[in-house]
């Protein structure tokens, strides 16, 4: 039976919908080969992701004895967190809400049979 290994991030400062489109990059792919991407990549959310990566590779390595070059990204997603609604004044007395989202971020590596 295959062991995994997990590392969740709470809270990121990106919505969602953003973090998609760096963690779509990296789904299925090697530990190394997945942080050589997320190195290049410029998006905003691709540090977080790349250090979540790293840490989840380090709880591999630490807890389960697990090498790095056998270990890939068997899953990771990006789930809504909680709004925080924001607000600013307009003409006429009127109310503009702004919405800051949040996401937060899980990925399950697996040792490679």
């Amino acid at each position: 039976m295959a062991t995994d290994v997990q590392a969740k991030l709470s809270n990121l400062n990106t919505s969602a919908q953003k973090a998609r489109l760096v963690v779509d990059l990296v789904r299925g792919k090697p530990v190394l080969e997945a942080l050589d991407i997320l190195k290049f990549t410029p998006n905003k959310s691709a540090e977080p992701v790349r250090k979540l990566i790293v840490s989840a590779m380090a709880n591999g390595e630490e807890n389960y004895g697990i090498s790095r070059e056998d270990l890939y990204v068997h899953q990771i997603f990006a789930d809504e967190a909680q709004t925080r609604k924001w607000r600013r004044f307009g003409a006429r007395g009127r109310f503009k809400p702004i919405l800051r989202r949040r996401s937060h971020i899980t990925v399950i590596l697996r040792e490679v049979e």
